[in-house]
């Protein structure tokens, strides 16, 4: 049931903020083993039995590989002023290493020119997740010599592209890549040690600044650069509540902010972990390298999160928002207990509040006053139905998904207005895809997608955001139901 609340209030964003949408590379491109690309560690998480559900994989997930154009087309009906996608890093060199792959470089290229042609700035992303597996076999993350080929990796693709592309960002949720593929094993590659966790927090940050600095080296176009957290924005209870929040806001934010914009790592967070990792893999120079000037801090915010001490006595809870694979996502932690909440919920069961997206906001700014920021990701999944209309186009009607992105930009334009540097808001997502471990179960986009023909339908949600975007008012919450001059649907 769509929530109440400034439902009518006409708010305007500033002429140069960015609104637009965000994909991920192994979501949504299919073509798994086409072209040259080589495997993944999500490619051979997804094929290992009971990874994912109902053992999806991204081997052709949205088939965006094949349908660039259309898919390009659908863009720009949408009015969409940006895009952020991600490159996958085994499209361009399969192994991780060596000389790039022309034909992934080409598709990138065309996607780019792409955007270009009809408007939309592209936003790209470096690494979303999809290490070659080749890399993984040797240590993945948690070895020094995957942040040095990421760096490589960073300069073919700067050369290949840095005379167009205007945001470049790094990484996206570094927090995700280690914790729960290195600790708690649910994302890919599923190890489940604390230590490699820390080790690979370091080994991403270092990758992100030696690749801004190959980034700044070799592009020509003055584009921004940026990397992307996902921030956890914490609630505490009990009485041991701010030790609670002081210990996972030190694992889940500032392991990284803390490096990347002050250069440093936190104190309590070297005390808090001393019993899993003396830090050494920490080298000279190491923290200067990752200190890197930032044009743009991307912001990723879906829920908050619930903290509180442990007792010891009771059966811990651990509901921190993502699938129970045997390890833990919080070493040195493990007195911390993560508590349900309160709905409303989306599918993903996580809560909705909007006003942690506002809070999140103002604190950023507050800490680092100096750092523009931008929210990269915010969206919800629902579980939306596909309707066929009597002159056979199709329909989705997602009130609750239309509901939270206007709570959530009314939100951000609060912040904006107690002067936040907020420069652009990208809905998570543009179409549904592979969500991960929990495969094609999960909806998060704004455009639907018929996996079995691919057929794109606009749902309401899209319909209400191109509005957004073409107007830069937010409009009401009401979706919109009638057909749209554009066609609701794209085979």
């Amino acid at each position: 049931m769509p929530i109440p609340g400034n439902a009518h209030t006409p708010l305007s964003f500033p002429a140069d903020f960015l609104l637009g949408s965000a994909t991920a590379a192994y979501q949504i491109e299919g073509a798994a083993t086409e072209d040259g690309r080589g495997p993944s560690i999500w490619d051979t998480f997804s094929h290992t039995p009971g990874k994912t559900w109902n053992a999806d994989t991204g081997d052709v997930a949205a088939d965006h590989y094949h349908r660039l154009d259309d898919d390009l087309d659908l863009m720009a009906s949408l009015g969409l002023r940006a895009y952020r996608f991600s490159l996958s890093w085994p499209r361009i060199q399969p192994t991780g290493r060596g000389p790039a792959n022309p034909k992934g470089l080409d598709f990138y290229s065309r996607l780019v020119d792409g955007l270009l042609a009809r408007g939309i700035t592209p936003v790209a992303t470096l690494y979303h997740w999809d290490l070659p597996q080749a890399l993984e076999d040797q240590g993945g993350w948690t070895n020094r010599a995957t942040a040095l080929a990421f760096a490589d990796y960073a300069r073919i693709v700067g050369e290949a592209l840095g005379d167009r592309v205007a945001i470049w960002t790094t990484l996206n949720e570094p927090w995700c890549s280690a914790y729960l593929g290195y600790g708690s094993g649910a994302h890919a590659p599923g190890r489940t040690d604390g230590a490699a966790a820390l080790t690979a927090v370091h080994h991403l940050n270092l990758a992100h600044g030696l690749a801004v600095q190959q980034l700044r080296a070799v592009t020509t176009n003055s584009p921004q650069y940026s990397i992307t957290l996902n921030f956890h924005v914490l609630r505490g209870h009990g009485d041991g509540a701010a030790e609670a929040v002081r210990r996972i806001d030190a694992l889940a934010n500032r392991a990284f902010t803390e490096p990347l914009l002050r250069g440093h790592y936190p104190k309590d967070l070297l005390n808090d972990t001393a019993s899993v990792t003396d830090w050494a893999f920490v080298q000279d120079g190491d923290l200067t390298d990752i200190y890197q000037p930032l044009d743009l801090l991307g912001v990723n915010y879906y829920a908050t999160t619930a903290v509180r001490l442990w007792d010891g006595t009771s059966t811990r809870q651990n509901n921190d928002g993502h699938k129970d694979m045997g390890g833990s996502a919080w070493p040195g932690s493990p007195q911390v207990e993560f508590l349900p909440q309160p709905g409303p919920h989306t599918a993903m069961g996580w809560n909705i509040d909007p006003d942690g997206l506002e809070e999140l906001l103002l604190d950023l700014h507050t800490r680092y006053p100096e750092q523009p920021l931008v929210i990269t990701e915010n969206g919800a999944a629902f579980d939306d139905h596909l309707t066929t209309r009597p002159d056979d186009t199709h329909a989705v009607h997602d009130p609750e998904r239309v509901d939270y992105l206007h709570r959530h930009l009314a939100a951000a334009h609060r912040a904006l207005t107690a002067g936040v540097d907020l420069r652009g808001y990208f809905v998570w997502s543009l179409m549904d895809n592979f969500e991960w471990g929990y495969g094609y179960s999960k909806r998060f986009g704004i455009v639907h997608v018929d996996y079995e023909t691919q057929r794109r339908t606009l749902k309401d949600s899209a319909l209400w955001f191109r509005e957004l975007a073409l107007t830069r008012t937010l409009p009401p919450t009401a979706p919109v139901s009638a057909p749209p001059k554009l066609g609701a649907s794209r085979g």
